[in-house]
């Protein structure tokens, strides 16, 4: 593969083969049962079937297709056992692996970004990828300095791609708009197109870690590694050997799994502190867990910068919730704009909508499981249900979209952990408005 497929219709028509491609498996599975089959035995090959391609069209596509696909291997915890199962293999793998770009193509982006002589920037360059993702692939190399270093590489096409994806996301904005009516839908496309236009700029990627990496420099439970150099399509930072996520989730002690969602949750709530950004991309492929036990995380290429850290607003919405004060929750909630004018709401249903939301911090330690989060998104998903109803009159500023993608991102790892975390500690100390 020498790019990525990147005109609207080429991308538009491989997306289509996916449920194209379900439709014909199960009318294939229902021909196949009708001439005795086993039920079972039909599903579960139709869902492995079904599983590789998902992982091949969105492998292939890149860009915010992948995107896509990597948003959905951190929210599979959400999904019951039975559905998810068969696809939860082949949207890890889309966590740190896809189909990846030929030498050829690596070696001539890697002439036209760090110049024709840039072999003698290293002592040994290897042409296969270590890992490949949405809008680049990973090789490993050591520095002429004799330092391992981690060389990311843009996809060609990366940029195009990215924005027919994103481009077809706006056109869903009048869609989308009946079924939130409380949301401004618009501006929320806006701020994610925002957002995710800026990862294809390896030297703002490259901005972003050093800063992470300068203020948790002598942290002794978190690493972030050092840059070395960068151009807008090439970044070049330290190599971190370590375990990764998804094996700490498949295979760690319970012992193993709490210390790393707990220093999962303080990376992500502390960074908005210490560093005035957030990593907004935390799905398991940018963590790892080093030898000495620290976490070391990986891939700044979406961060959004909080100056100040996080709004005293949304510390003080938690706290309201976590207490039980439904009339100031809700006068809150419409200072902020997160109940737009005109909106008739109840104060008891936004109580009874976000208290299950704050249970973590309700006690002296939480037990973050995915049968947890499948009762949430069950609640909030159940049209039968008051909460879909309450949730649908709801909107999420564009200002806030970024804590609210990041936090939803990582809660569904520490699930995904089934890990046990004292969460209140974290938010009274990292969370202006909280403790107030």
């Amino acid at each position: 593969m020498s790019d990525i497929p990147h005109r609207g219709a080429r991308r538009t028509a491989k997306l289509a083969s996916l449920p194209l491609g379900v439709a014909g498996r199960m009318v294939g599975g229902w021909g196949r049962r009708l001439l005795g089959a086993d039920a079972a035995g039909v599903q579960a090959e139709l869902a492995e079937r079904t599983a590789e391609q998902l992982f091949e069209v969105l492998g292939q596509l890149k860009g915010g297709a992948m995107k896509v696909g990597q948003a959905l291997s951190v929210f599979e915890a959400a999904v019951p056992d039975e559905l998810a199962e068969p696809y939860r293999e082949a949207l890890t793998r889309l966590q740190s692996a896809a189909p990846p770009m030929p030498a050829s193509s690596v070696h001539a982006i890697l002439a036209e970004q760090l110049g024709s002589g840039w072999r003698r920037r290293f002592r040994d360059f290897d042409d296969q990828p270590a890992a490949a993702a949405s809008i680049g692939q990973v090789h490993r190399a050591v520095w002429h300095d004799g330092r391992e270093v981690a060389v990311k590489v843009q996809y060609r096409g990366a940029a195009e791609a990215l924005l027919a994806d994103l481009n077809q996301l706006r056109r869903f904005s009048r869609l989308l708009q009946p079924l939130v009516p409380g949301m401004a839908v618009r501006p929320l496309l806006a701020e994610l197109t925002e957002r995710m236009t800026e990862e294809l700029d390896y030297h703002a990627e490259a901005g972003h870690q050093r800063a992470f990496a300068a203020a948790f420099r002598d942290d002794p439970r978190i690493f972030v590694p050092g840059v070395l150099a960068s151009a807008p399509k090439v970044l070049v930072g330290e190599w971190v050997t370590g375990t990764p996520l998804a094996e700490v989730i498949a295979s760690g002690g319970k012992e193993v799994r709490d210390r790393f969602a707990a220093l999962l949750a303080e990376f992500h709530y502390s960074s908005a502190d210490r560093v005035e950004r957030l990593h907004v991309d935390p799905h398991p492929g940018n963590y790892l867990l080093l030898g000495d036990g620290r976490l070391g995380v990986l891939d700044f290429g979406a961060v959004g910068r909080v100056p100040g850290g996080i709004p005293w607003t949304l510390g003080r919405i938690v706290r309201l919730a976590v207490d039980g004060r439904p009339d100031e929750l809700l006068a809150l909630l419409r200072k902020e704009n997160f109940v737009q004018p005109g909106i008739t709401i109840e104060a008891s249903d936004v109580l009874r909508y976000l208290a299950p939301l704050v249970e973590p911090v309700q006690r002296e330690t939480f037990h973050f499981t995915r049968r947890w989060l499948r009762r949430q998104a069950g609640r909030m998903t159940d049209l039968r249900r008051p909460e879909f109803d309450t949730g649908r009159s709801l909107n999420l500023p564009a200002r806030h979209l970024m804590l609210v993608r990041a936090t939803g991102g990582t809660t569904a790892i520490l699930c995904q952990l089934d890990a046990e975390v004292a969460m209140r500690p974290i938010f009274e100390y990292w969370l202006d408005g909280f403790a107030d």
